[in-house]
């Protein structure tokens, strides 16, 4: 063990944080990790880092639970070749449950199914603060963190855990999915932690988690959406209108944020009567997570950082789609302060 004196800020502020944690979880009973609907990289990666810190510290197994359907083929790839156990949260008996943990995720959100008046005991997330989650009995927010992986990857670091194959894997891919290797809102933390879980990282398995096969829905869906898609000088905005899977909606707006002269992306599709949403932005002057909410304040949930944002618009129904588009776009417009400018089909571009 290093002195303090050499230790990182972060990392000591992670052992802190972490012994607080597992003193007060000693001595507690049936423990749930909640991540949130759809879930990703970031949430699945530190759900099993936190999982794995308490059998090693506390000889406790945790249940990982979420709601909705894993959609992206990456992310349903690095659950089977992870062997990622999750557990739908309904088939959870609350009244069972003595400690609540929510990763990646706060109460109030809307992107997990968690009800509101549900306790939440522990919140980890690299997201900006809730209201809501100030009530919770340990909070470890870090919004300047490109990751959640990287704070549970500290507190294993921080605790002296070894990190096997396996684990370290899924901590790389959320680190290198959710900052697009380093490129986004990474920090320094997010950089060393990438850096040294390289080594360990399963080679092989990374490459089946990053190529995975697409199914027909996939190519169709991108058919779609750019058939649907229209641009606003720097501001592109995609309607993939139905959907089959809500990831698709953040997919689509990473693959378009590359067209060259474009600055913003607004994507969006309808799925199960809600219109879901994500902004990405190469501008280092806008913050999308709090564009994204005032699009959605008062019809939805949302929130995000500075270059990356999504959220959802709640009971749509599906003819009112096209209205939603205008809306939003109107809207987006504004917060941009983009004047009159001719609408462009993607397609007709040329």
């Amino acid at each position: 063990m290093m002195a303090d004196n050499c230790v990182p800020e972060s990392l000591l502020r992670s052992r802190e944080h972490s012994e607080e944690m597992l003193e007060w979880l000693q001595g507690k009973g049936k423990t749930i990790i909640i991540i949130h609907d759809n879930p990703d990289p970031d949430c699945l990666a530190s759900a099993m880092a936190l999982r794995h810190l308490l059998a090693m510290k506390l000889s406790r197994d945790a249940v990982i639970t979420f709601s909705g359907m894993i959609g992206r083929s990456e992310n349903i790839a690095m659950a089977k070749e992870l062997g990622i156990t999750l557990t739908p949260l309904e088939m959870v008996d609350l009244d069972e449950v003595s400690a609540v943990c929510m990763l990646d995720t706060q109460p109030g959100t809307g992107n997990n199914s968690l009800s509101p008046d549900c306790r939440v005991d522990i919140v980890i997330d690299h997201h900006p603060m809730r209201e809501a989650t100030a009530r919770c009995r340990f909070v470890d927010i870090r919004d300047d963190y490109g990751v959640t992986a990287t704070i549970l990857y500290e507190y294993l670091v921080a605790q002296n855990i070894t990190i096997g194959t396996i684990l370290a894997t899924a901590l790389f891919y959320a680190i290198k999915s959710d900052t697009q290797d380093l490129g986004r809102e990474a920090n320094r933390p997010d950089r060393e932690a990438y850096l040294r879980l390289f080594p360990v990282a399963n080679k092989r398995i990374l490459y089946e988690i990053t190529h995975p096969k697409l199914p027909l829905e996939h190519f169709l869906t991108i058919h779609s959406g750019i058939e649907n898609t229209m641009m606003y000088g720097k501001l592109l905005v995609v309607n993939l209108m139905a959907i089959c899977f809500p990831e698709v909606v953040a997919e689509v707006a990473d693959y378009l944020i590359r067209l060259e002269g474009i600055e913003t992306v607004l994507s969006m599709g309808h799925y199960n009567d809600d219109v879901i949403l994500s902004i990405r932005t190469t501008s280092i002057l806008l913050n999308a997570g709090e564009i994204i909410r005032r699009l959605a304040a008062g019809r939805g949930t949302a929130g995000g950082h500075g270059m990356m944002a999504g959220g959802k618009l709640d009971n749509v129904p599906k003819a009112a789609l096209k209205e939603v588009e205008a809306f939003l776009t109107k809207a987006l417009l504004l917060e941009l302060s983009i004047g009159d400018v001719a609408p462009v089909k993607l397609i007709e571009s040329r």
